[in-house]
Protein backbone atom coordinates (compact mmCIF):
# COMPACT_ATOMS: atom_id res chain seq x y z
CA UNK A 1 0.00 0.00 0.00
CA UNK A 2 1.50 3.47 -0.90
CA UNK A 3 -0.16 7.11 -0.51
CA UNK A 4 -2.66 5.69 1.54
CA UNK A 5 -4.50 6.50 4.54
CA UNK A 6 -2.58 5.77 7.45
CA UNK A 7 -4.78 3.51 10.45
CA UNK A 8 -6.57 6.28 12.84
CA UNK A 9 -5.93 9.61 10.88
CA UNK A 10 -9.26 11.27 10.75
CA UNK A 11 -8.23 14.77 9.96
CA UNK A 12 -5.57 16.92 8.75
CA UNK A 13 -3.30 16.94 6.09
CA UNK A 14 -2.56 12.79 6.73
CA UNK A 15 -6.01 12.09 5.78
CA UNK A 16 -5.82 13.70 2.19
CA UNK A 17 -2.30 12.07 1.56
CA UNK A 18 -3.66 10.38 -1.35
CA UNK A 19 -5.71 12.61 -2.98
CA UNK A 20 -3.14 15.41 -2.29
CA UNK A 21 -0.10 13.25 -4.16
CA UNK A 22 -2.77 12.37 -7.11
CA UNK A 23 -3.46 15.94 -7.33
CA UNK A 24 0.51 16.81 -7.60
CA UNK A 25 0.95 14.20 -10.52
CA UNK A 26 -1.86 15.75 -12.23
CA UNK A 27 -0.35 19.25 -11.61
CA UNK A 28 2.87 17.83 -13.16
CA UNK A 29 0.99 16.47 -16.28
CA UNK A 30 -0.45 19.88 -16.49
CA UNK A 31 2.65 22.30 -16.53
CA UNK A 32 4.05 19.77 -19.03
CA UNK A 33 1.64 20.98 -21.56
CA UNK A 34 0.03 23.90 -20.27
CA UNK A 35 3.01 26.52 -22.14
CA UNK A 36 1.94 25.80 -25.67
CA UNK A 37 -1.68 26.65 -25.12
CA UNK A 38 -3.45 29.04 -27.42
CA UNK A 39 -2.07 30.92 -30.50
CA UNK A 40 1.19 32.62 -28.28
CA UNK A 41 1.79 29.16 -27.13
CA UNK A 42 5.02 27.63 -27.76
CA UNK A 43 6.76 24.71 -28.50
CA UNK A 44 7.91 21.63 -26.76
CA UNK A 45 11.15 19.46 -27.43
CA UNK A 46 11.03 15.70 -27.04
CA UNK A 47 14.31 13.89 -26.63
CA UNK A 48 14.56 10.28 -27.09
CA UNK A 49 16.30 7.84 -25.18
CA UNK A 50 18.17 7.26 -28.36
CA UNK A 51 18.68 11.08 -29.72
CA UNK A 52 15.46 11.60 -31.95
CA UNK A 53 13.75 14.63 -31.01
CA UNK A 54 10.04 15.78 -31.59
CA UNK A 55 9.55 19.58 -31.92
CA UNK A 56 5.78 20.07 -31.36
CA UNK A 57 2.93 21.85 -29.12
CA UNK A 58 0.42 19.18 -30.15
CA UNK A 59 -0.98 18.37 -26.27
CA UNK A 60 -1.67 14.56 -26.89
CA UNK A 61 1.38 14.10 -28.94
CA UNK A 62 3.29 15.13 -25.34
CA UNK A 63 1.91 13.41 -23.38
CA UNK A 64 2.16 10.02 -25.61
CA UNK A 65 5.90 10.51 -25.80
CA UNK A 66 6.12 11.68 -22.02
CA UNK A 67 7.30 8.76 -19.80
CA UNK A 68 4.31 8.52 -17.34
CA UNK A 69 4.34 5.88 -14.67
CA UNK A 70 2.24 7.72 -11.73
CA UNK A 71 -1.82 5.32 -12.13
CA UNK A 72 -3.16 9.33 -11.38
CA UNK A 73 -0.72 10.88 -14.24
CA UNK A 74 -2.15 8.33 -16.91
CA UNK A 75 -5.52 9.32 -16.31
CA UNK A 76 -4.78 12.45 -17.45
CA UNK A 77 -3.03 10.91 -20.63
CA UNK A 78 -6.43 9.19 -21.65
CA UNK A 79 -7.71 12.38 -21.46
CA UNK A 80 -6.05 13.90 -24.33
CA UNK A 81 -5.96 10.43 -26.02
CA UNK A 82 -9.73 10.54 -25.76
CA UNK A 83 -10.42 13.93 -26.88
CA UNK A 84 -7.96 12.83 -29.77
CA UNK A 85 -10.01 10.11 -30.59
CA UNK A 86 -13.07 11.22 -30.82
CA UNK A 87 -12.74 15.10 -31.93
CA UNK A 88 -9.17 15.16 -33.01
CA UNK A 89 -8.33 19.04 -31.49
CA UNK A 90 -8.30 20.48 -28.52
CA UNK A 91 -6.22 17.73 -26.10
CA UNK A 92 -4.22 20.56 -24.56
CA UNK A 93 -7.70 22.85 -23.68
CA UNK A 94 -8.86 19.57 -22.07
CA UNK A 95 -5.82 18.36 -20.26
CA UNK A 96 -5.99 21.88 -18.84
CA UNK A 97 -9.13 22.01 -17.44
CA UNK A 98 -9.20 18.42 -16.02
CA UNK A 99 -6.01 19.56 -14.30
CA UNK A 100 -7.92 23.21 -12.83
CA UNK A 101 -11.11 20.74 -12.31
CA UNK A 102 -9.22 18.75 -9.52
CA UNK A 103 -7.16 21.73 -8.25
CA UNK A 104 -10.64 23.47 -7.38
CA UNK A 105 -12.58 20.49 -6.20
CA UNK A 106 -9.32 19.65 -3.98
CA UNK A 107 -9.02 23.48 -2.59
CA UNK A 108 -12.40 22.39 -1.09
CA UNK A 109 -12.36 19.01 -0.09
CA UNK A 110 -9.24 20.15 1.92
CA UNK A 111 -11.34 22.55 3.69
CA UNK A 112 -13.97 19.79 4.84
CA UNK A 113 -16.17 19.82 2.22
CA UNK A 114 -17.00 16.00 1.78
CA UNK A 115 -15.87 14.40 -1.39
CA UNK A 116 -19.30 12.97 -2.69
CA UNK A 117 -20.73 16.48 -2.85
CA UNK A 118 -18.26 18.33 -4.34
CA UNK A 119 -18.26 15.40 -7.31
CA UNK A 120 -21.89 15.60 -7.24
CA UNK A 121 -21.53 19.18 -7.68
CA UNK A 122 -18.90 18.79 -10.04
CA UNK A 123 -21.30 16.67 -12.43
CA UNK A 124 -24.27 18.98 -11.93
CA UNK A 125 -21.56 21.93 -13.05
CA UNK A 126 -20.21 20.20 -16.33
CA UNK A 127 -24.06 19.25 -17.03
CA UNK A 128 -25.09 23.20 -16.97
CA UNK A 129 -21.64 24.23 -19.33
CA UNK A 130 -22.59 21.90 -21.30
CA UNK A 131 -25.90 23.00 -21.71
CA UNK A 132 -24.90 26.20 -22.25
CA UNK A 133 -22.36 25.68 -24.50
CA UNK A 134 -25.26 23.87 -27.07
CA UNK A 135 -27.58 26.80 -26.62
CA UNK A 136 -24.82 29.05 -27.84
CA UNK A 137 -23.70 26.98 -30.88
CA UNK A 138 -24.35 28.50 -34.48
CA UNK A 139 -25.08 26.12 -37.62
CA UNK A 140 -22.32 25.94 -40.41
CA UNK A 141 -24.79 27.47 -43.12
CA UNK A 142 -22.66 25.42 -45.84
CA UNK A 143 -19.61 24.05 -46.81
CA UNK A 144 -18.74 27.57 -48.54
CA UNK A 145 -19.27 29.30 -44.95
CA UNK A 146 -16.52 31.67 -44.41
CA UNK A 147 -16.80 30.21 -40.80
CA UNK A 148 -14.75 27.21 -42.02
CA UNK A 149 -11.92 29.18 -43.51
CA UNK A 150 -11.44 30.78 -39.91
CA UNK A 151 -12.17 27.54 -37.81
CA UNK A 152 -9.11 25.65 -40.31
CA UNK A 153 -7.05 29.01 -39.99
CA UNK A 154 -7.54 28.98 -36.09
CA UNK A 155 -6.88 25.12 -35.40
CA UNK A 156 -4.15 25.12 -37.94
CA UNK A 157 -2.09 27.69 -35.54
CA UNK A 158 -2.15 30.18 -38.57
CA UNK A 159 -0.20 28.77 -40.88
CA UNK A 160 -2.49 29.84 -44.04
CA UNK A 161 -1.16 27.27 -46.44
CA UNK A 162 -2.33 24.62 -44.20
CA UNK A 163 -5.28 25.68 -43.60
CA UNK A 164 -6.12 26.51 -47.41
CA UNK A 165 -5.21 23.04 -48.42
CA UNK A 166 -7.86 21.80 -45.28
CA UNK A 167 -10.36 24.03 -46.63
CA UNK A 168 -10.08 22.99 -50.30
CA UNK A 169 -9.99 18.91 -49.01
CA UNK A 170 -13.38 20.26 -47.71
CA UNK A 171 -15.01 21.33 -50.03
CA UNK A 172 -14.13 18.77 -52.64
CA UNK A 173 -16.16 16.35 -49.86
CA UNK A 174 -18.87 18.65 -49.25
CA UNK A 175 -21.51 18.29 -46.37
CA UNK A 176 -22.53 15.07 -46.81
CA UNK A 177 -19.45 12.77 -46.64
CA UNK A 178 -17.72 15.10 -43.95
CA UNK A 179 -20.95 14.67 -41.70
CA UNK A 180 -20.60 10.48 -42.19
CA UNK A 181 -20.42 9.21 -38.49
CA UNK A 182 -17.70 6.30 -39.69
CA UNK A 183 -15.51 8.99 -41.82
CA UNK A 184 -12.66 10.72 -40.36
CA UNK A 185 -11.63 13.69 -42.26
CA UNK A 186 -7.71 13.56 -40.28
CA UNK A 187 -7.22 10.51 -41.59
CA UNK A 188 -6.89 11.98 -44.75
CA UNK A 189 -3.38 14.10 -43.93
CA UNK A 190 -0.90 12.19 -45.36
CA UNK A 191 3.04 13.67 -44.67
CA UNK A 192 6.15 13.80 -47.18
CA UNK A 193 9.36 15.42 -46.66
CA UNK A 194 9.80 14.85 -50.20
CA UNK A 195 6.21 16.07 -51.39
CA UNK A 196 5.02 19.29 -53.04
CA UNK A 197 2.16 19.91 -50.87
CA UNK A 198 -1.54 19.41 -52.31
CA UNK A 199 -4.80 18.27 -52.42
CA UNK A 200 -5.21 14.75 -54.69
CA UNK A 201 -8.71 14.27 -55.36
CA UNK A 202 -8.91 10.80 -54.17
CA UNK A 203 -6.08 8.59 -52.15
CA UNK A 204 -3.03 7.64 -51.93
CA UNK A 205 -1.34 4.48 -50.92
CA UNK A 206 2.22 4.21 -48.87
CA UNK A 207 3.34 1.12 -50.67
CA UNK A 208 5.85 0.20 -53.80
CA UNK A 209 4.45 -2.00 -56.47
CA UNK A 210 6.22 -5.06 -56.82
CA UNK A 211 6.69 -4.75 -60.81
CA UNK A 212 7.47 -0.73 -61.20
CA UNK A 213 8.22 -1.02 -64.10
CA UNK A 214 5.04 -1.75 -65.48
CA UNK A 215 2.86 0.49 -63.31
CA UNK A 216 4.78 4.11 -64.23
CA UNK A 217 2.13 4.91 -66.88
CA UNK A 218 -1.06 6.16 -65.92
CA UNK A 219 -3.34 3.14 -65.44
CA UNK A 220 -7.05 4.35 -66.91
CA UNK A 221 -10.41 2.82 -65.96
CA UNK A 222 -9.00 0.52 -64.15
CA UNK A 223 -10.85 -3.10 -62.22
CA UNK A 224 -9.46 -3.40 -58.72
CA UNK A 225 -8.89 -6.57 -56.64
CA UNK A 226 -8.93 -6.42 -53.22
CA UNK A 227 -7.36 -9.35 -51.58
CA UNK A 228 -7.14 -10.67 -47.47
CA UNK A 229 -5.12 -13.41 -48.22
CA UNK A 230 -2.13 -14.48 -50.16
CA UNK A 231 -1.92 -14.16 -54.46
CA UNK A 232 -0.79 -17.76 -54.64
CA UNK A 233 -1.51 -21.35 -55.57
CA UNK A 234 -2.78 -24.04 -52.93
CA UNK A 235 0.19 -25.39 -50.85
CA UNK A 236 1.18 -28.82 -51.08
CA UNK A 237 3.08 -30.35 -47.90
CA UNK A 238 7.06 -30.74 -48.45
CA UNK A 239 7.05 -34.29 -47.61
CA UNK A 240 4.10 -34.86 -49.98
CA UNK A 241 6.64 -33.46 -52.58
CA UNK A 242 8.97 -35.97 -52.47
CA UNK A 243 6.29 -38.48 -54.01
CA UNK A 244 5.16 -38.79 -58.14
CA UNK A 245 1.60 -38.26 -56.79
CA UNK A 246 2.59 -35.27 -54.51
CA UNK A 247 4.73 -33.81 -57.54
CA UNK A 248 1.75 -34.10 -59.65
CA UNK A 249 -0.52 -32.56 -57.48
CA UNK A 250 1.57 -29.86 -57.20
CA UNK A 251 1.93 -28.73 -60.87
CA UNK A 252 -1.99 -29.06 -61.10
CA UNK A 253 -2.75 -26.53 -58.47
CA UNK A 254 0.13 -24.72 -60.02
CA UNK A 255 -1.81 -24.97 -63.48
CA UNK A 256 -5.08 -24.01 -61.78
CA UNK A 257 -3.97 -20.96 -60.23
CA UNK A 258 -2.45 -20.00 -63.74
CA UNK A 259 -6.16 -20.08 -65.08
CA UNK A 260 -6.85 -18.29 -62.46
CA UNK A 261 -5.06 -14.88 -63.02
CA UNK A 262 -5.76 -15.27 -66.44
CA UNK A 263 -9.31 -14.66 -65.45
CA UNK A 264 -8.08 -11.00 -63.71
CA UNK A 265 -6.63 -10.37 -66.96
CA UNK A 266 -9.75 -11.24 -68.90
CA UNK A 267 -11.32 -9.13 -66.61
CA UNK A 268 -9.85 -6.05 -67.20
CA UNK A 269 -8.21 -5.69 -63.38
CA UNK A 270 -5.29 -2.88 -63.01
CA UNK A 271 -4.87 -3.38 -59.53
CA UNK A 272 -4.37 -6.29 -57.46
CA UNK A 273 -3.50 -5.17 -53.03
CA UNK A 274 -3.18 -8.14 -51.43
CA UNK A 275 -2.69 -8.42 -47.63
CA UNK A 276 -0.34 -10.74 -47.70
CA UNK A 277 2.52 -12.41 -50.51
CA UNK A 278 2.13 -12.91 -53.84
CA UNK A 279 3.08 -15.48 -55.93
CA UNK A 280 6.08 -14.55 -58.73
CA UNK A 281 4.94 -16.48 -61.36
CA UNK A 282 1.48 -14.31 -60.76
CA UNK A 283 3.33 -10.96 -60.38
CA UNK A 284 4.76 -12.18 -63.65
CA UNK A 285 1.80 -12.66 -65.62
CA UNK A 286 0.45 -8.89 -63.95
CA UNK A 287 3.22 -7.39 -65.24
CA UNK A 288 3.32 -9.05 -69.00
CA UNK A 289 -0.42 -7.51 -68.91
CA UNK A 290 0.36 -3.89 -67.25
CA UNK A 291 -1.97 -4.79 -64.07
CA UNK A 292 0.08 -3.31 -61.13
CA UNK A 293 0.53 -5.81 -57.82
CA UNK A 294 0.69 -4.13 -54.27
CA UNK A 295 1.59 -7.05 -51.66
CA UNK A 296 1.72 -6.54 -47.85
CA UNK A 297 -1.03 -3.96 -47.79
CA UNK A 298 -1.14 -2.42 -44.18
CA UNK A 299 -5.17 -3.08 -43.27
CA UNK A 300 -6.15 0.56 -42.52
CA UNK A 301 -5.33 0.92 -46.61
CA UNK A 302 -7.16 -1.90 -47.69
CA UNK A 303 -9.91 -0.82 -46.12
CA UNK A 304 -9.71 2.99 -47.43
CA UNK A 305 -9.27 1.02 -50.89
CA UNK A 306 -12.44 -0.78 -50.79
CA UNK A 307 -14.37 1.80 -49.37
CA UNK A 308 -13.35 4.40 -52.24
CA UNK A 309 -12.92 2.11 -55.31
CA UNK A 310 -16.15 -0.25 -54.11
CA UNK A 311 -14.04 -3.25 -54.42
CA UNK A 312 -15.29 -6.29 -51.85
CA UNK A 313 -12.49 -7.73 -50.15
CA UNK A 314 -11.61 -11.38 -51.28
CA UNK A 315 -10.40 -14.53 -50.05
CA UNK A 316 -7.99 -16.56 -52.15
CA UNK A 317 -10.62 -19.31 -52.81
CA UNK A 318 -12.96 -16.29 -54.74
CA UNK A 319 -10.77 -16.63 -57.96
CA UNK A 320 -12.37 -20.10 -58.32
CA UNK A 321 -15.59 -18.15 -59.04
CA UNK A 322 -16.70 -17.71 -62.50
CA UNK A 323 -15.59 -14.41 -64.22
CA UNK A 324 -18.73 -13.00 -63.90
CA UNK A 325 -19.49 -13.93 -60.51
CA UNK A 326 -15.96 -12.48 -60.10
CA UNK A 327 -16.69 -9.01 -61.63
CA UNK A 328 -19.41 -8.44 -58.80
CA UNK A 329 -16.55 -8.32 -56.12
CA UNK A 330 -14.22 -5.73 -58.31
CA UNK A 331 -13.87 -1.84 -57.59
CA UNK A 332 -13.05 0.84 -59.99
CA UNK A 333 -10.63 3.95 -60.42
CA UNK A 334 -10.43 5.68 -63.41
CA UNK A 335 -6.84 6.73 -62.84
CA UNK A 336 -4.01 4.96 -60.80
CA UNK A 337 -0.48 5.27 -61.11
CA UNK A 338 2.75 5.09 -59.10
CA UNK A 339 4.82 8.34 -58.30
CA UNK A 340 8.20 6.42 -57.79
CA UNK A 341 9.88 9.69 -56.53
CA UNK A 342 7.17 9.50 -53.07
CA UNK A 343 6.58 5.71 -53.31
CA UNK A 344 2.80 6.63 -53.09
CA UNK A 345 0.52 4.54 -55.12
CA UNK A 346 -2.24 7.76 -56.58
CA UNK A 347 -5.77 6.54 -56.89
CA UNK A 348 -8.56 8.76 -58.57
CA UNK A 349 -12.16 8.43 -59.88
CA UNK A 350 -13.09 5.92 -57.10
CA UNK A 351 -16.06 4.11 -57.47
CA UNK A 352 -17.23 4.05 -54.18
CA UNK A 353 -17.60 7.04 -51.55
CA UNK A 354 -16.11 9.66 -51.91
CA UNK A 355 -12.54 10.96 -50.41
CA UNK A 356 -9.66 13.18 -50.64
CA UNK A 357 -6.22 13.26 -49.12
CA UNK A 358 -4.35 15.94 -48.29
CA UNK A 359 -0.41 15.80 -48.67
CA UNK A 360 1.29 18.24 -47.08
CA UNK A 361 5.19 18.59 -47.41
CA UNK A 362 8.19 20.31 -45.49
CA UNK A 363 12.19 20.40 -45.31
CA UNK A 364 12.69 18.27 -42.75
CA UNK A 365 11.27 14.79 -41.77
CA UNK A 366 10.63 16.78 -38.06
CA UNK A 367 8.88 19.72 -39.22
CA UNK A 368 6.74 17.25 -41.65
CA UNK A 369 5.64 15.73 -38.92
CA UNK A 370 4.62 18.47 -36.82
CA UNK A 371 2.77 19.88 -40.24
CA UNK A 372 1.12 16.63 -40.26
CA UNK A 373 -0.19 17.35 -37.00
CA UNK A 374 -1.07 21.21 -37.20
CA UNK A 375 -3.14 19.46 -40.76
CA UNK A 376 -4.99 16.67 -38.83
CA UNK A 377 -6.29 19.24 -35.99
CA UNK A 378 -7.50 21.55 -38.86
CA UNK A 379 -9.20 19.26 -40.34
CA UNK A 380 -10.69 17.51 -37.02
CA UNK A 381 -11.94 21.34 -36.24
CA UNK A 382 -13.65 21.88 -39.67
CA UNK A 383 -15.33 17.99 -39.31
CA UNK A 384 -16.43 19.35 -35.76
CA UNK A 385 -17.96 22.19 -36.39
CA UNK A 386 -19.95 20.74 -39.67
CA UNK A 387 -21.24 18.21 -37.12
CA UNK A 388 -22.30 20.37 -34.48
CA UNK A 389 -21.52 23.76 -35.03
CA UNK A 390 -19.03 26.62 -33.89
CA UNK A 391 -18.73 29.10 -31.05
CA UNK A 392 -16.82 32.24 -30.61
CA UNK A 393 -13.27 31.63 -29.37
CA UNK A 394 -10.17 33.58 -27.42
CA UNK A 395 -12.10 32.64 -24.59
CA UNK A 396 -15.33 34.51 -25.08
CA UNK A 397 -17.93 31.34 -24.23
CA UNK A 398 -15.64 29.62 -21.97
CA UNK A 399 -16.17 33.22 -19.73
CA UNK A 400 -19.93 33.53 -21.10
CA UNK A 401 -20.25 29.27 -19.49
CA UNK A 402 -18.08 30.08 -17.06
CA UNK A 403 -21.30 32.52 -15.74
CA UNK A 404 -23.95 30.40 -16.80
CA UNK A 405 -22.64 27.70 -14.15
CA UNK A 406 -22.04 30.92 -11.35
CA UNK A 407 -25.97 31.50 -11.69
CA UNK A 408 -27.30 28.12 -11.64
CA UNK A 409 -24.98 27.61 -7.89
CA UNK A 410 -27.48 30.35 -6.74
CA UNK A 411 -30.26 27.92 -6.75
CA UNK A 412 -28.10 25.21 -4.96
CA UNK A 413 -28.39 24.84 -0.77
CA UNK A 414 -26.43 22.29 -0.10
CA UNK A 415 -22.72 22.00 -0.12
CA UNK A 416 -23.06 20.60 -3.95
CA UNK A 417 -22.22 24.20 -4.71
CA UNK A 418 -18.98 23.96 -4.16
CA UNK A 419 -18.28 21.71 -6.64
CA UNK A 420 -20.47 24.24 -8.87
CA UNK A 421 -18.31 26.91 -8.16
CA UNK A 422 -15.06 25.05 -8.86
CA UNK A 423 -16.41 24.40 -12.04
CA UNK A 424 -17.53 27.69 -12.95
CA UNK A 425 -13.75 28.77 -11.65
CA UNK A 426 -12.00 25.71 -13.95
CA UNK A 427 -13.38 26.67 -17.11
CA UNK A 428 -12.03 30.55 -16.85
CA UNK A 429 -8.17 28.40 -16.55
CA UNK A 430 -7.67 27.65 -20.12
CA UNK A 431 -8.65 31.47 -20.79
CA UNK A 432 -6.46 32.39 -17.86
CA UNK A 433 -3.55 30.46 -19.17
CA UNK A 434 -3.68 31.77 -22.55
CA UNK A 435 -3.16 35.54 -21.25
CA UNK A 436 -0.25 34.14 -19.44
CA UNK A 437 1.40 32.70 -22.52
CA UNK A 438 0.63 35.44 -24.51
CA UNK A 439 2.64 37.95 -21.90
CA UNK A 440 -0.35 39.50 -19.98
CA UNK A 441 -1.78 39.66 -16.32
CA UNK A 442 -4.18 36.62 -16.60
CA UNK A 443 -6.04 38.07 -13.24
CA UNK A 444 -6.50 41.37 -14.68
CA UNK A 445 -7.68 40.37 -18.53
CA UNK A 446 -9.86 37.50 -17.12
CA UNK A 447 -11.69 39.88 -14.94
CA UNK A 448 -11.81 43.09 -17.63
CA UNK A 449 -13.23 40.40 -20.04
CA UNK A 450 -15.75 39.00 -17.16
CA UNK A 451 -17.31 42.84 -16.87
CA UNK A 452 -17.47 43.77 -20.24
CA UNK A 453 -19.54 40.36 -21.06
CA UNK A 454 -21.99 41.00 -18.28
CA UNK A 455 -22.33 45.18 -19.44
CA UNK A 456 -22.66 44.30 -22.79
CA UNK A 457 -24.43 40.35 -22.48
CA UNK A 458 -22.67 39.17 -25.14
CA UNK A 459 -20.97 35.76 -25.33
CA UNK A 460 -19.22 36.75 -28.72
CA UNK A 461 -16.71 39.16 -26.79
CA UNK A 462 -13.09 37.74 -25.63
CA UNK A 463 -9.21 38.84 -25.70
CA UNK A 464 -7.01 39.63 -28.84
CA UNK A 465 -3.66 37.64 -27.68
CA UNK A 466 -1.99 39.98 -30.06
CA UNK A 467 -3.03 43.39 -28.81
CA UNK A 468 -4.65 42.47 -25.31
CA UNK A 469 -7.53 44.05 -26.01
CA UNK A 470 -11.46 43.23 -25.94
CA UNK A 471 -13.00 42.65 -29.26
CA UNK A 472 -15.91 40.56 -30.92
CA UNK A 473 -14.33 37.28 -31.61
CA UNK A 474 -16.84 36.38 -34.39
CA UNK A 475 -16.01 39.88 -36.14
CA UNK A 476 -12.44 39.15 -35.75
CA UNK A 477 -12.84 35.20 -36.95
CA UNK A 478 -11.64 33.64 -33.62
CA UNK A 479 -14.00 31.02 -33.98
CA UNK A 480 -14.10 26.97 -32.17
CA UNK A 481 -16.21 24.07 -33.14
CA UNK A 482 -18.78 23.52 -29.91
CA UNK A 483 -17.85 19.66 -30.34
CA UNK A 484 -14.39 20.53 -29.55
CA UNK A 485 -15.35 22.09 -26.28
CA UNK A 486 -18.37 19.79 -25.29
CA UNK A 487 -16.00 16.92 -25.09
CA UNK A 488 -13.31 18.74 -23.37
CA UNK A 489 -15.39 19.78 -20.50
CA UNK A 490 -16.75 16.11 -20.98
CA UNK A 491 -13.32 14.42 -20.49
CA UNK A 492 -12.23 16.58 -17.98
CA UNK A 493 -15.13 16.29 -15.99
CA UNK A 494 -15.15 12.53 -15.75
CA UNK A 495 -11.24 12.18 -15.31
CA UNK A 496 -11.40 15.15 -12.22
CA UNK A 497 -14.21 12.58 -10.34
CA UNK A 498 -12.42 9.98 -10.79
CA UNK A 499 -9.20 11.33 -9.42
CA UNK A 500 -11.59 13.13 -6.55
CA UNK A 501 -12.75 9.35 -5.64
CA UNK A 502 -9.74 7.28 -5.03
CA UNK A 503 -9.59 6.80 -1.10
CA UNK A 504 -6.37 4.54 -1.38
CA UNK A 505 -3.38 3.49 -3.56
CA UNK A 506 -2.78 0.24 -3.21
CA UNK A 507 0.20 -1.82 -5.53
CA UNK A 508 -1.34 -5.39 -7.19
CA UNK A 509 0.89 -8.52 -6.89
Amino acid sequence: MSNGWKPGAAEGEEAYATLLNNAGAVRAICAAVEGTLGPKGLDTMLVGGQGEVIITNDGVTILEKMDVTHPAARLMVGVAQSQQRYVGDGTTTATVLAGALVAECVAHVTRGVPVAKVVRGLQDGVATAVLSLRERSRAVAGIDDPVLARIAYTAGREQRDIAALVLEAAQQLGLEQLSEEAYRFSDSVLAHADAVSEVWPGIVLRAMPMNPGAAVEHIRRAKVLVLRDELAPEAVAEEALVTEAGFQQYMHLRELFREDVRKLVELGVGLIAADRGVDPEAEQICSDHGIMVLQRVPKRELEALCTYTGAKPLRRMALKKSVEELRHGLGYAEELFYDDELDFVKISGGGGARNVTVIVGASTQEVVGERTRIAKDAASAVQAAVRGGYVPGGGAVEMAIAQAVEKSRECVTGMESFGIQAVAAAIRKPLGQMMLNSGYNPLEKVEALRAEQLLTGSDEIGVNCDTGELVNMMEAGVIDPTNVKIHALRSAGEVAAAVLRIHTVIKMK
